[in-house]
């Protein structure tokens, strides 16, 4: 337990004055004497306090150095703007009630809230898990009758690039101590938007962008597939 200042002054007293000082030693062996229940002082702590004493003329504690603390109200309304925003973000935040986002990110690691990051998924009916395991017992029946089947099949995807920012995966945030598994439904035809498809053939990768129509295969070597990647 650390000494406050009552302590320090105490300790100053049984040291004493003139021909009546006590020893180190002898200090801390009174000071446990007197208080049993407590955690013995050392004789360095003794050292210390008698001359911070002789050049200070006092024991009391030095102002701290570094940003002061936040109080109580600071973090209900942190944690309050969460509540009541949980999209919100530390900038947000910040901004709003005028404090630093590190102070902010602080108080939500204090209380053990976390951003959860949206993630896109595709809805899925009832009947697709049936057709999805066909599929693969179909694929699985024509790669064992022919080696080669698979080498001529085109793996493909797409992917949807809202230009508004309708869903930015990277900037939406839900803010929360436990996954809250919160979801929202956009629809797919929205005017301002691109699609993105991209097809692997053997060593092929073509690609498309549907806005302006453009078409691109290229040999999948190490050097192209890191340009266009780039």
């Amino acid at each position: 337990m650390p000494l406050n200042e009552r302590d320090r002054i105490e300790i100053l007293m049984m040291i004493g004055v003139g021909d009546r000082m006590r020893t180190q030693q002898e200090v801390c062996r009174l000071f446990h004497e007197m208080h049993p229940d407590r955690e013995p002082v050392s004789q360095s702590t003794v050292s210390r306090i008698e001359r911070k004493y002789r050049e200070l003329g006092h024991v009391r504690d030095a102002p701290r150095q570094g940003r002061p603390k936040i109080n109580e109200n600071v973090q209900q309304d942190v944690i309050l703007s969460a509540l009541e925003n949980p999209h919100c973000t530390v900038r947000q935040v910040s901004r709003d009630l005028n404090i630093g986002k590190s102070s902010v990110s602080n108080i939500f690691k204090k209380v053990k809230y976390h951003p959860y990051r949206v993630r896109l998924i595709h809805e899925l009916a009832e009947d697709d898990f049936d057709r999805r395991t066909e599929f693969c017992e179909y694929m699985m029946d024509h790669n064992n009758q022919n080696n080669g089947f698979i080498a001529n099949i085109l793996f493909s995807d797409e992917a949807t690039f809202f230009l508004n920012g309708h869903v930015n995966r990277q900037n939406t945030r839900y803010w929360s101590q436990e996954n809250p598994h919160w979801m929202q439904e956009y629809h797919t035809q929205h005017p301002q938007k691109v699609n993105v498809w991209a097809g692997i053939l053997i060593m092929n990768l073509c690609v498309t962008l549907w806005t302006h129509c453009i078409m691109m295969c290229t040999p999948m070597s190490s050097g192209n597939f890191g340009q266009l990647n780039s």
